[in-house]
């Protein structure tokens, strides 16, 4: 869009210079993407947003530059409510019927009859602007309605009378092979999303796009039939696209213009041709509704403070409203009703009306405020602790993996689960493989283990976070974590190379590692015999692992490895989270760390021990847990070998060996004693 610095001039006392101008433009939203000197004037190219069709005309940028600048808004005497009545009275004056097929495509047209017209050049003033602006000069007819298509942002067009027949102008979709040579020159086959102004005999516009070749006005003119008119912007876009033909008033059209606009554009027009075409007027026909539905929105300016971040009087809110050609009442105090303008389509909402005030009130005046800046990170949105879990299980050398939805009953009664619930059954399954709704990831993870393991790989750890489904009375989703181990981990140590076997302690770990991420205390696993364990946070259970038997293994096709999963409802974990984090500082002092490896009869707690040590080595012991595991044929049967790593250490001091050593014994002689452990 261009405009020039004199033409803004016409509506609104300016007093600061072009550059100046341009920059406050470009602070409330209308971007000056170049400003040129050129003939004792400055031509502004604005990019303009689709949201605003007002802004594509003088009167809508000059309405800006009042509103920030804060000078006075010359508004145009054809635009007052008297001369809106002298349209009302002169309106259906004439022979000429307009027939309107689908008040949707056009809600408003209008047709003046000027008559006696003398065609010939533009006057100096209107051919100077328009050049500026980089449209060229025609005649002075279709100059006025170019001129008043820039200036008022409605676009118009001109008929010759005398090539059209008079009796009734028909504004309808095209029929099917219709054809038009368009004052381009060019000959276009329509179909039937083109919108057409016709006459009884023939078509003679793409409405809203282009006139046709053989009504245009020319030097023989003498006869005019000018359009004005409101057509619906999805039509002309669809026209345009057919047609391929982009234009001025498309580009408007397509943005919606301002039906109450309409017919004074085509007064002020008629005046002009009157002015410089010698003519005169000699009927005005209108068909459809001009007049726009009224639009209230309250406003209450402490909501608008609260968005801005400041406070603004609700003086300052309304005097803001107005200059932008709100009409602003106090309905109380603090609430205002905004009655908002037939130009202004994109207001419709209180926020709407906050970025008007934010625009104009200057977003450059509204302080910037940093955050307050919290003593550790806080994780609390589901899915950012979603996120930070499958960040540690990475971490931990797991991959991510998604299995299917849908699942088949007998791969579940082949798994030998035992659920709580029944499974949703699919009413019209595609196959006997998407026969129910998952309600385990176990079975999922198991394929893929055995996937992978075909793939002849060694080691697999998978892990699946995806909701499960539970057929109760009401079906519902539940968001759940997976996870699935199988094989031997190797990696090179001091020693040679190491063999890590998966089992139940590495995914006990993992989750342990979830829990400490997200703050969860009071866990425990309890065991349900060797191959399985359940998971209970606080006395609610949330999940559990195990390892698969045989039966399981032979129908997920996996031979001479074993399979260990997890499931765990995230749902009743994400209720005992706690993942605000309390920094504390690293150690001034070093630690001494002490081994304890001795063989423990099968069934007593290991959790029950730990905690047990951990009271008996205060102050001084930090941190004891399990490093070591084992089974095999130097241990008893009945028995297992653990090794326990204890810390020692002082916020105080370095610690001594005289210090460390009476501790570490009571612990082993606790062992022995309360748990007949045999130290080795």
């Amino acid at each position: 869009m261009r405009v020039t610095y004199n033409w803004l001039k016409d509506f609104v006392e300016i007093k600061i210079p072009a550059k100046e101008l341009a920059d406050k433009l470009t602070m409330a939203g209308l971007e000056v993407v170049s400003l040129e000197e050129k003939a004792g004037d400055f031509i502004f190219e604005i990019e303009i947003t689709s949201n605003r069709p007002d802004w594509l005309s003088v009167l809508g940028v000059a309405r800006e530059v009042a509103a920030i600048t804060g000078a006075k808004l010359r508004v145009p005497s054809f635009l007052s409510a008297r001369r809106s009545g002298r349209l009302n009275s002169q309106a259906n004056k004439g022979s000429l019927k307009i027939k309107i097929e689908n008040k949707k495509d056009c809600p408003l047209y209008t047709a003046r009859i000027i008559k006696n017209v003398k065609v010939g050049p533009s006057p100096d003033w209107i051919r100077r602007r328009l050049e500026l602006i980089g449209c060229r000069s025609v005649n002075n007819v279709v100059d006025i309605t170019n001129y008043l298509l820039y200036e008022l942002g409605e676009p118009l067009h001109a008929f010759d009378l005398d090539k059209i027949n008079p009796e009734e102008i028909i504004v309808r979709r095209a029929k099917p092979q219709e054809k038009i040579i368009t004052i381009d020159g060019e000959e276009n086959r329509l179909s039937g999303e083109v919108l057409v102004i016709a006459d009884k005999d023939k078509t003679i516009a793409a409405a809203g796009v282009m006139g046709g070749r053989d009504t245009e006005v020319s030097q023989g003119t003498r006869n005019i039939l000018l359009e004005a008119a409101s057509f619906d912007p999805i039509v002309v876009r669809r026209s345009r696209q057919a047609l391929g033909k982009s234009t001025e008033s498309s580009y408007r059209f397509e943005r919606g213009v301002d039906s109450s606009m309409v017919s004074q554009a085509s007064l002020k027009a008629a005046e002009l041709i009157r002015e410089c075409c010698d003519s005169e007027e000699s009927g005005f026909m209108v068909s459809g509704v001009s007049k726009p539905k009224d639009i209230k929105v309250d406003l209450d300016t402490a909501y608008v403070s609260k968005i801005l971040g400041i406070n603004l009087a609700a003086a300052k809110v309304k005097h803001i409203l107005t200059r932008l050609g709100f009409k602003v009442k106090h309905k109380s105090k603090n609430i205002l009703i905004v009655g908002v303008p037939s130009f202004r389509q994109d207001v419709r909402t209180q926020v709407d009306l906050v970025e008007e005030v934010a625009r104009i009130f200057g977003y450059e005046l509204i302080p910037s405020s940093v955050p307050a800046i919290k003593p550790c990170v806080t994780i609390s949105e589901r899915r950012d602790l979603v996120s930070a879990i499958k960040n540690i299980l990475t971490g931990l050398g797991a991959n991510e993996a998604i299995t299917y939805s849908l699942v088949d009953r007998a791969g579940l009664n082949n798994l030998g689960l035992k659920l709580d619930f029944g499974p949703i059954e699919i009413m019209n399954p595609l196959s006997q493989e998407q026969e129910i709704l998952s309600p385990t990831l176990m079975l999922g993870l198991g394929r893929a283990v055995s996937f992978n393991l075909n793939q002849r790989q060694e080691h697999v750890a998978i892990f699946e976070i995806a909701n499960i489904f539970k057929g109760a009375k009401e079906p519902e989703e539940e968001l759940t974590l997976g996870i699935a181990l199988s094989g031997a981990k190797s990696f090179f140590t001091g020693q040679g190379l190491v063999k890590d076997e998966a089992g139940l302690s590495n995914i006990k770990g993992m989750l342990e590692a979830v829990f400490v991420l997200l703050g969860v205390a009071g866990y425990e696993f309890i065991s349900q015999g060797e191959e399985r364990a359940d998971i209970y946070i606080q006395k609610k259970k949330i999940g559990s692992m195990l390892k698969l038997n045989r039966q399981a293994l032979r129908s997920l096709e996996i031979k001479n490895r074993d399979v260990f999963l997890l499931e765990a409802s995230l749902d009743k974990l994400f209720a005992f989270a706690r993942p605000n984090k309390i920094f504390t500082p690293l150690p001034k002092y070093p630690g001494i760390a002490r081994d304890i490896s001795f063989i423990l009869k099968e069934g007593l707690s290991v959790k029950d021990i730990l905690a047990l040590l951990k009271g008996k080595g205060q102050p001084l012991l930090r941190e004891i847990r399990v490093a070591d595991y084992y089974k095999g044929s130097q241990i008893p049967l009945g028995y297992r070998g653990l090794t326990l790593a204890c810390l020692y250490s002082s916020n105080e001091r370095t610690l001594t060996e005289k210090e460390v050593q009476p501790i570490h014994d009571l612990l082993c002689e606790t062992l022995t004693r309360d748990f007949a452990a045999k130290i080795r």
